[in-house]
């Protein structure tokens, strides 16, 4: 390894392990075979969007049980 890629592993490193995942994610993501659609990069674009917003505390986390009750009575309709 070069000392560039040393450092920013070292870097990496002290990231939370979240981060770390979604880095690891986001840097192998171009080596697997199947890409991703238009759609799929979207969803992703729009989870970092929220995700990010949550850390600042400008959203608010909603329980899984309550969010997929709404959602079966949306479709419900």
């Amino acid at each position: 390894m070069t000392a560039l890629m040393l450092e920013i592993e070292k870097k990496a490193r002290r990231l939370p392990p979240s981060e770390r995942e979604r880095l690891a994610e986001r840097l192998l993501a171009p080596l697997a075979k199947t890409r991703l659609t238009a759609v799929e990069e979207a969803w992703v674009a729009e989870a970092e969007c929220r995700y990010a917003a949550w850390k600042r505390g400008q959203r608010k986390a909603v329980p899984a049980g309550r969010a997929i009750a709404v959602i079966r009575k949306e479709l419900k309709r």
